[in-house]
């Protein structure tokens, strides 16, 4: 059974590193293979990604409601509903084989190393870019940012570190490729928020001995991812992506390491 420590923690890695360009789904996984919780259950998982759903929106509420009151003067949710297509088409054609990514840690390590080189190729090619980089999300943008965030749906591949960083490289400035990521992982995550609806009335939907359990989970995703994103959008504007490439780096390599002589986070 899962304890509140347990949810209050994955809580805690859900909400800092969907927004961080550290992929929140591998992380997860890590986090419960170290604890030794095999399933955190349907619907823990449906409320952390609630609870980092809901941190969008409170950041970005102003942008929010001009989009939805204005959707022919402002593009962004034009941009948002194109950018949003090529994750749902791969979705729909690789459905089983991502099942099974997320089923099993074992080549864990080579997506963290992906995201490491996503970051580190996105920050390179967007230094030739500096100069000409747009304040406005265009259609070019938008595409690029949504087949980084198609290929970014297996577990350790970061959305938001390949989302920002194929802004990056189509010539979008730092801080409104953060923006429009942010605003389109909050498209993605009420998506499969509606997807997932059906397994909270399945069997087994709660495991835990008492249903405040999944709520301390979601409220600690909610409060960090909050802090996330905010802390985030500040450091765009003036870091690199780089350090967050060397720690995924790192976690790559462990994980590596791991599999090749120990075999202890991931076993099977």
């Amino acid at each position: 059974m899962l304890t509140y420590w347990q949810a209050v923690i994955l809580g805690v890695v859900q909400g800092l590193a969907e927004f961080l360009p550290i992929s929140s789904s591998g992380h997860l996984q890590i986090a419960q293979a170290l604890m030794g919780v095999k399933s955190a259950g349907p619907l823990l998982d449906i409320l952390m990604h609630a609870g980092t759903l809901a941190a969008v929106l409170v950041v970005f509420w102003p942008d929010i409601l001009s989009m939805l009151s204005h959707p022919v003067r402002d593009p962004r949710l034009r941009m948002l509903a194109l950018a949003s297509i090529p994750a749902v088409i791969a979705a729909l054609l690789f459905d089983d084989q991502i099942d099974a990514l997320f089923t099993s840690g074992k080549y864990l390590w080579l997506c963290f190393i992906a995201t490491a080189a996503l970051l580190f190729g996105g920050e390179a090619l967007s230094g030739l870019r500096a100069r000409r980089a747009q304040g406005e999300v265009g259609l070019k943008h938008a595409l690029t940012m949504g087949v980084m965030q198609a290929l970014a749906i297996p577990p350790g591949i970061s959305r938001s570190g390949s989302t920002i960083a194929g802004g990056l490289v189509a010539g979008l400035n730092r801080e409104e490729a953060a923006k429009f990521s942010f605003l389109m992982s909050a498209v993605a995550i009420a998506g499969s928020l509606v997807f997932s609806l059906k397994d909270m009335l399945g069997p087994g939907a709660i495991e835990f001995g008492h249903w405040t359990i999944p709520v301390a989970g979601m409220l600690a995703a909610l409060v960090t991812g909050y802090i996330a994103i905010r802390w985030m959008l500040n450091l765009i504007r003036r870091e690199s992506l780089r350090p967050f490439g060397w720690y995924t780096l790192a976690i790559g390599a462990l994980l590596l390491i791991d599999q090749l002589f120990f075999l202890k986070v991931f076993p099977e």
